[in-house]
């Protein structure tokens, strides 16, 4: 096969110290020490580099990733994790040109916040910032923020939906050429590149301007993951990198198209929006080997960890007592997210799995085992299909799974003319080919005096 001559495969690293897989860390040669090692991530960071990936992406939420019991969260790897802003800001200093992504929740936190820090990161990184949005899915993270109850699920988007426009009018505070420096003329910056948003809605009143002049992007890129119906409308009015949990190529397709054609509905240019859906690579020499290895990190779940698996993805379901190798009992509604709940449920009662098998299913996600040429093929035939703009590529345990990936499937991805050789850009705007927006239209804002 040959590449699409209009399109140029867009690659993202989901970095997570212990692993995306949930036992990973137990892996014989797993680094569970590298979760708070900076020298780790600084090595994985420049490996990624060498592999000529557009970003690396930090998830996050403000409670332990495993959620609130402490039987399973005791058995996983992710009890800790670096603040993601805090360590990007760190690891731009160790590289040169991926792009740095770090999730912020738009439920608990506030635009002004999240609009300077990320600010700071573009022009630390020198263009290379990215800020996931998410709408918080743990209901936990209510309760470390002081809260009584999580917020509801249309609530938490017409809430992000605000967030994401007050972050963009203060990343507009300053034109472009407004900051001028003239020690001649004792002039700072020019009081008629500085806008004040006066924003006042439904959840925000935020004065302005921000204390930080335009990030060297315009905007920092923005990525988005969703799949509800209301997640998906969010994503196509402003998200430009898209990741999504499709693990068949058709739904990816369908997927795809949707999302495209939603962005045009809202004036964007569909080659302005990126889908990419998530991989998990595993590289060996021959399939079997890499099949094996796959059931050996599955047989490292414990029981404990499986039953939380099913109730963190399902939600609000307590399954202490219930055999992990009996059926799923029945599920209550819940104020969750709902873009892996629904497709877990669906499955569990189509194949009559059990909560071992159904636990065993999400762990394993997106992987992909194989040789790496099969791994190439995955890739190759998903981006010419319409199915993948790239991937978000995540690892079951690090570093090795990582360098394999690198060292052997990406040559494979280059000779095909896939994926890029040198970094064309400077900014990670640049590398993934989408345009700087330009500072806007003034009328809701205020000239500075």
């Amino acid at each position: 096969m040959t590449s699409h001559p209009a399109r140029r495969l867009t690659l993202g690293a989901l970095v997570n110290g212990s692993g995306a897989h949930v036992a990973g860390w137990r892996h014989p040669d797993a680094r569970p020490d590298g979760q708070l090692d900076f020298a780790f991530h600084a090595d994985l960071a420049r490996a990624l580099e060498r592999g000529r990936f557009d970003a690396l992406f930090v998830a996050d939420t403000v409670a332990p990733l495993q959620g609130h019991q402490l039987d399973s969260l005791s058995r996983t790897g992710r009890a800790e994790h670096f603040e993601p802003l805090t360590l990007l800001a760190a690891l731009s200093l160790v590289t040169e040109h991926i792009g740095l992504a770090a999730t912020a929740t738009t439920t608990y936190n506030h635009p002004f916040h999240i609009a300077r820090k990320v600010a700071s990161l573009d022009h630390i990184s020198g263009g290379r910032a990215a800020w996931n949005v998410v709408t918080s899915v743990v209901p936990l993270e209510a309760a470390n923020l002081g809260y009584d109850s999580h917020l509801e699920h249309e609530l938490r988007y017409r809430r992000a939906d605000e967030f994401v426009q007050v972050v963009k009018a203060l990343w507009d505070s300053y034109d472009d050429e407004a900051v001028i420096r003239d020690k001649e003329a004792g002039r700072y910056y020019d009081p008629a590149g500085l806008h004040t948003p006066h924003h006042r809605g439904e959840h925000f009143a935020v004065r302005g301007p921000l204390n930080i002049s335009r990030p060297p992007q315009g905007y920092p890129v923005v990525f988005q993951a969703a799949s509800s119906e209301t997640g998906k409308e969010f994503a196509a009015r402003h998200g430009e990198v898209l990741f999504t949990a499709q693990h068949e190529l058709g739904a990816a397709q369908a997927f795809y198209a949707d999302i495209k054609a939603r962005a045009a509905a809202h004036g964007r240019a569909p080659a302005h929006v990126l889908v990419w859906p998530g991989l998990t690579p595993l590289v060996a020499p021959t399939e079997t080997e890499a099949r094996r290895s796959l059931a050996e990190l599955q047989d490292l779940i414990h029981d404990d960890v499986a039953r939380r698996l099913v109730e963190d993805n399902i939600g609000d379901l307590d399954l202490t007592g219930h055999p992990v190798d009996g059926p799923l009992p029945d599920v209550p509604a819940t104020n969750r997210g709902k873009s892996r709940r629904d497709p877990l449920l669906k499955r569990a009662h189509d194949e009559k799995l059990t909560i071992r098998q159904l636990a065993h299913r999400f762990a394993a996600g997106a992987a992909v085992a194989g040789t790496p040429e099969q791994i190439a093929d995955h890739i190759e035939t998903w981006f010419h299909a319409y199915a993948a703009d790239g991937f978000s590529i995540s690892f079951p345990y690090l570093p090795g799974p990582a360098e394999d990936f690198v060292d052997q499937v990406v040559p494979l991805l280059q000779r095909r003319g896939l994926l890029r050789t040198e970094y064309e850009g400077g900014t990670l705007r640049e590398n993934l080919g989408l345009p700087r927006p330009v500072a806007r239209a003034r009328h809701l804002q205020e000239t500075g005096r």
